[in-house]
C-alpha cells in the first residue's frame, strides 16, 4: 500500500515537474533571445520550478527503497547492468535524474548571484534547460504513458 501510493506521487508529481519545468525553460529562452528584463516573476517561477524538482528527487529517494525493484541489486548483484530494465529502474533514472535535478541547482544558484537581466536569465536558460534534457532521457516512458 504504501509503494503504490508513493509510486502514484512520484508518477503524478512528474507531470507537474515537466509542465512548470517547461514554463520556465520557453520563458528564460523567449526573454533571453528577447533581450527582456529579468522580473520577479522570474525569480518566482526558477524558485517554484527548484522546489518542485527537489521535492520529487525526496519522493523518488523513498520510491528507490521501498519499490520491490530494489530487491533485484540482492537477487542480481552485478549482473544489474546485464538487464536493461533493471539497469534503467535501479541506476541509470536515479543517476541521470539527481544529475538534472544539480544542473537546475546550479542554475538557480548562478543566476542568484548576477547582477544584469541577461546574466540572470542565461543560467535559468542554460542550466534548467539541460535539465530538462536530462529528465525527459530518463523516463521510464512505457510504464509512464502505460
Amino acid at each position: 500500500m504504501f509503494y503504490k501510493t508513493i509510486l502514484a506521487l512520484h508518477s503524478y508529481w512528474a507531470y507537474l515537474v515537466f509542465i512548470v519545468l517547461i514554463i520556465t525553460v520557453i520563458n528564460a529562452l523567449i526573454k533571453v533571445f528577447g533581450k527582456k528584463e529579468y522580473e520577479a516573476k522570474d525569480f518566482r517561477l526558477a524558485l517554484f520550478t527548484l522546489i518542485l524538482t527537489h521535492t520529487q528527487l525526496l519522493i523518488g529517494i523513498i520510491l528507490y527503497f521501498v519499490s520491490p525493484r530494489f530487491e533485484l541489486w540482492g537477487q542480481l548483484g552485478g549482473e544489474v547492468m546485464k538487464n536493461a530494465m533493471a539497469r534503467l529502474y535501479l541506476v541509470e533514472h536515479p543517476f541521470v535524474n539527481i544529475l538534472a535535478i544539480a544542473f537546475i541547482t546550479i542554475g538557480y544558484s548562478k543566476h542568484k548571484k548576477k547582477l544584469t537581466s541577461s546574466a540572470k536569465l542565461k543560467p535559468i536558460a542554460v542550466f534548467y534547460t539541460i535539465g530538462l534534457v536530462l529528465l525527459l532521457s530518463r523516463i521510464p516512458w512505457d510504464a509512464w504513458l502505460g
